[in-house]
């Protein structure tokens, strides 16, 4: 599958492909004879696990370094491994966090509501 396609499937443009290759967020996509990349089903994988990733908030660095881990072999499952749980606790307490935001914008805006109907009553209230 080429650039192009890749691009459109996974809705991330052309230079942020090129990009997460050029800095390791994912491995080095072979290129055809015509010196295209030809992204195969596993590199397509990867593109799609920084995606996620990355839409979760994970540093770009931390997922070079899984990256390089990875590249490094199976003796290296143990590091990835923690790594991976160093940041589902982070991303855990960033939703705790956002979950009060959000329950605080929920309140804010139920009071909003609140006014707005009683501003409404008042104005359509009949006059004598």
């Amino acid at each position: 599958m080429f650039i192009q396609e890749v691009s459109e499937k996974f809705e991330l443009s052309q230079d942020t492909l090129r990009y997460y290759e050029r800095i390791g967020l994912i491995p080095r996509v072979n290129r055809n004879k015509s010196g295209l990349r030809d992204y195969t089903e596993e590199d397509c994988r990867w593109v799609e696990f920084i995606k996620c990733m990355r839409g979760a908030g994970l540093p770009v660095e931390v997922l070079i370094e899984y990256v390089g881990l990875f590249q490094q072999g199976d003796e290296t499952k143990e590091a990835r491994k923690e790594l991976l749980i160093d940041q589902r606790k982070l991303l855990r307490a960033r939703m705790e966090d956002m979950k009060k935001v959000l329950e605080r914008m929920d309140d804010k805006i139920e009071r909003y509501e609140q006014t707005i109907v009683k501003k409404e009553k008042t104005l359509n209230r009949p006059q004598n």
